[in-house]
């Protein structure tokens, strides 16, 4: 059952005028319930309170594809809903652009085959993901610590790349598979494919840790998988790098600039 919108004298009494509550309305698109306005006053205490709750409002983004993103307040990541390939885009630019302004071109060819190494994401309550597009100003989930499991793949990975099995490998950091995958590979892109069992948006932007990027010749394929199996390492095709352009499930993301240049 959804909770029920508020009157203005509810909203008075949270401390918010008129005018501010007029600039919630023209944000979200709709009226706002509690929570809806409680996360909005909570993301004001943490990131704007050196201006007024207005004059902070009016510098947030208005754009109604969003508000289905603010958090309702429960745990339960079931309670958001999950964004189209189409809004991924918009969300992965944005990511991007903050967190790959200064990666360093790769020596990669095109045509190498991408994998994880590691569980597939299936969270994204603690990531810049969550922070930045879904306003969760707390962590509901308390992260769980992969260090013994982190330094365990590195040590395969390593004997691997010595080995010249691989051509690369890298961790998934913030802004998790898609930001991780686009810094790895540039100024190459991607055509990668994403599992049905999970949330598009969890699979490219939750940053479960313990997870890490490989990029290897097709030739070595059969023998990286074997090595895996022996390891007893989960492991996910991802797809293959590519010249410029970035697909995910054959959707054109763009090429690569985009994601990397802030538009002048």
């Amino acid at each position: 059952m959804s909770e029920p919108i508020v009157d203005f004298e509810q909203v008075e009494a949270l401390g918010i005028s008129r005018p501010a509550y007029d600039e919630v309305l023209d944000i979200l698109g709709h009226q706002p319930t509690i929570d809806e306005l409680s996360t909005l006053l909570a993301m004001w205490e943490s990131n704007g309170k050196q201006q007024s709750l207005y004059g902070w409002l009016r510098g947030q983004h208005h754009v109604v594809e969003r508000n289905d993103y603010l958090y309702d307040g429960s745990a339960d990541h079931r309670a958001i809903r999950e964004p189209k390939v189409k809004e991924c885009v918009a969300i992965a630019q944005d990511l991007c652009r903050n967190l790959c302004p200064d990666a360093q071109p790769s020596s990669l060819d095109t045509g190498l085959l991408l994998y994880m190494v590691g569980n597939v994401s299936s969270e994204f309550a603690d990531s810049e993901y969550a922070r930045h597009c879904l306003h969760l100003v707390e962590e509901p989930m308390a992260a769980t610590g992969h260090d013994e499991d982190c330094q365990y793949i590195e040590m395969i990975l390593s004997a691997l790349a010595a080995n010249g099995m691989l051509e690369a490998q890298a961790p998934v950091g913030p802004g998790g598979l898609f930001c991780s995958l686009l810094c790895f590979l540039q100024p190459l892109g991607f055509d990668i494919l994403a599992p049905r069992e999970v949330r598009l948006d969890a699979f490219l932007f939750g940053e479960e840790q313990g997870r890490y990027l490989v990029a290897l010749p097709e030739s070595q394929d059969d023998a990286f998988l074997l090595k895996m199996d022996e390891a007893r390492l989960n492991c996910c095709f991802l797809g293959r790098s590519t010249k410029n352009r970035l697909l995910v499930d054959g959707f054109d993301f763009g090429p690569v600039g985009h994601y990397l240049h802030p538009e002048k």
